[in-house]
């Protein structure tokens, strides 16, 4: 039985659907990342119309007849990871993969998937649409970058130009372009913290550090402090909220950077002479702060920059 020799091999559940095709479609709609469909494209796309919302979170759809000569990919090609899906269900079957999506077509770069594999937080999924688009129409696209770039492919080309670039990689949140922003994973926040602060708290007071600042909150790519908030609630809940690392730096460690600010009181406190900015020079590779202290009541925010955010590991 084909179903079960694919649930072997990729591995997967097996839900017969004869008598409740729309109710068992629905759940596993909801409740799994991939779905592959042995039954009519016809009947699959009339049965998850209604369900469809975003490519950036709906689950990969791949149909495939009951012979397993055809491996269409429906649904999620790049993201969701369709087209990989199908290719492999293909290999199982001894059938052809069915692949549809432009740049996949015609060899060219699928720029989410470029997007996605770089680390990089899409500003504008309409902007990145549009210059998906000229990739595929004009056989390259143009990319501008604060940082250091590794190889690039063939049909994406750097320039020198933001104000003309296709496409901009950066972690200011404003840019003079008409490109695409990219937000690169460049920056780090360091956290100092009252006791028992809210999640909500430092949430609110990194926003407003990077607001004021004109950073990209979605450039912020970990969070670090003083060891002795390892037990910190609020800190450990947020860094999990928005899956960022934390470090964690003794106050020898600390207290070892130069050129970042001092406070007795944290001294008196902690041991360290600061915990914000040496915490965030720290994590960041030795990068220059952006963001000196910020204070609020409970809360205190830096942020340094990562010199080579596609280079250097930094977790």
């Amino acid at each position: 039985m084909l179903a079960e020799r694919l649930a072997q091999s990729l591995p997967a559940e097996v839900f017969f659907c004869r008598g409740r095709l729309r109710r068992t479609m629905e759940q596993c709609w909801h409740d799994h990342d991939a779905l592959v469909c042995i039954m009519a494209t016809g009947i699959v796309v009339r049965t998850l119309a209604p369900l469809i919302e975003d490519k950036q979170r709906d689950p990969a759809v791949v149909v495939c007849d009951e012979q397993g000569r055809f491996a269409i990919s429906l649904l999620s090609g790049h993201l969701g990871g369709s087209n990989e899906l199908a290719n492999r269900v293909a290999a199982v079957t001894g059938g052809w993969a069915v692949i549809t999506t432009a740049s996949d077509v015609q060899g060219k770069t699928a720029l989410d998937l470029w997007a996605r594999d770089m680390g990089l937080v899409v500003a504008d999924r309409d902007g990145l649409t549009w210059a998906m688009g000229k990739l595929v129409n004009r056989g390259s696209v143009t990319l501008y970058s604060d940082y250091p770039l590794p190889d690039l492919p063939e049909d994406i080309q750097p320039t020198d130009r933001p104000q003309a670039a296709d496409l901009v990689i950066t972690a200011a949140d404003e840019v003079q372009t008409t490109g695409c922003l990219l937000y690169a994973r460049a920056l780090v926040a360091g956290i100092g913290c009252n006791r028992n602060t809210p999640a909500e708290e430092i949430e609110q007071a990194l926003q407003q550090a990077c607001q004021e600042h004109h950073l990209a909150r979605g450039s912020v790519a970990r969070l670090a402090s003083i060891d002795l908030k390892r037990d910190e609630q609020g800190l450990l809940a947020f860094a999990r909220r928005h899956g960022l690392p934390l470090d964690f730096f003794t106050k020898d460690e600390l207290n070892a950077v130069d050129g970042v600010s001092f406070s007795a009181v944290v001294l008196r406190a902690t041991g360290a002479r600061g915990v914000a900015e040496p915490a965030a020079v720290l994590a960041s590779g030795g990068g220059r702060l952006l963001v000196r202290k910020m204070k609020w009541p409970n809360v205190t925010v830096a942020i340094a920059e990562i010199k080579n955010p596609f280079g250097a590991n930094h977790g």
